[in-house]
């Protein structure tokens, strides 16, 4: 699929979907949501994808909403829903698509980002920042209430008192604070970025993506599960993982004295 705003590619295992209009500082029209959700549809559709790596062009990450550059709706991309869903489906959800994305994915966070760009971010399951990186719920400086599941991802991140201080001034986080405040989990200089975010993406793949899979649906619905519940489902699903080839490989490769071959099998 060609696409106008990001570019996207599946190589080794890594679904690399990059933010491509570095002279807006990436920032995103609803097209671009459009492209983003057909990008992440097709990653999920995918075997042959097992992480998604997400990152901007150029010197930031996103910029938040395009507010000068929209166009007309019957220009802008299909997105990945039909019928009633695509009538109904709220397109502020694009990031609830990434954050229910049954594959791992990582937020290479480059340079600035902030508003929706930050949700974007924050909807990632891992962030690493570049010594570059900036953040900030810049909403209330457009006196304009927190969007695109930034009230729901940013208290979870970094807790509710450094979240209401972050969506009440709008303030400009730098990256070895957004460390501090467990924003990201890694921060490292500008050129390595890319080749950290890889590096970590290439370890996820060469994993067994199905248990993967399975762990991160577990732990995000687990945030809203008894820890009884929690257990029965881990007991339940991992039955599906033990009947896995790749669970035959674990088994195989221990006794073997060998690092596993995982197919996602």
């Amino acid at each position: 699929m060609n696409f106008h705003d990001i570019l996207f590619q599946v190589d080794e295992g890594i679904g690399r979907l990059t933010l491509n209009n570095p002279d807006r500082l990436n920032a995103l029209s609803w097209g671009s949501w459009a492209e983003i959700e057909q990008a992440i549809a097709i990653a999920e559709a995918d075997d042959a994808c097992k992480v998604v790596v997400i990152t901007g062009a150029g010197r930031g990450f996103c910029a938040g909403t395009n507010l000068v550059a929209q166009g007309n709706e019957s220009e802008w991309p299909d997105r990945p829903f039909k019928g009633r869903e695509k009538m109904m489906r709220s397109r502020y959800l694009a990031t609830a698509q990434i954050y229910h994305c049954r594959k791992p994915t990582i937020a290479a966070v480059n340079g600035a980002c902030v508003g929706a760009g930050f949700s974007l971010a924050m909807a990632c399951d891992i962030r690493i920042a570049s010594e570059a990186a900036r953040f900030s719920a810049i909403f209330v400086k457009r006196a304009i209430v927190a969007d695109t599941g930034c009230t729901w991802f940013l208290p979870r991140l970094v807790g509710l008192e450094n979240a209401l201080k972050m969506m009440y001034t709008g303030r400009i986080v730098p990256a070895d604070e957004a460390l501090s405040m467990g924003l990201v989990s890694e921060v490292v200089a500008a050129e390595e970025l890319i080749p950290r975010a890889s590096a970590l993406a290439s370890e996820i793949a060469r994993g067994p993506s199905v248990a993967i899979e399975l762990m991160k649906r577990l732990t995000q619905d687990g945030l809203t599960r008894g820890l009884d519940e929690q257990v029965q489902m881990e007991e339940y699903l991992q039955q599906i993982t033990r009947d896995s080839e790749d669970a035959v490989e674990g088994r195989n490769s221990f006794l073997e004295k060998r690092e596993p071959v995982f197919r996602g099998r």
